[in-house]
């Protein structure tokens, strides 16, 4: 799993993450992650948007966010 901040202003962060499965990468995925942080910098809302490259349009869970919790 790769990572790398986006964006950062107040208490939002947008961070772009990749992950490969296998050795080599056998499938790879690709997410945006928009995270919210109390003033405590605990997260306080998480927004997952996946892409799924070399998937057509709607495969796996692409299409929206996924909230969490």
């Amino acid at each position: 799993m790769t990572w790398e901040p986006v964006a950062v202003q107040g208490d939002v962060a947008v961070v772009r993450v990749g992950v490969d499965y296998g050795d080599p990468p056998a499938q790879t995925y690709r997410d945006l992650w928009i995270i919210v942080l109390d003033p405590d910098g605990r997260c306080r809302s998480f927004e997952e948007w996946p892409f799924f490259p070399g998937q057509p349009p709607g495969a796996g869970e692409a299409g929206g966010p996924h909230p969490a919790g």
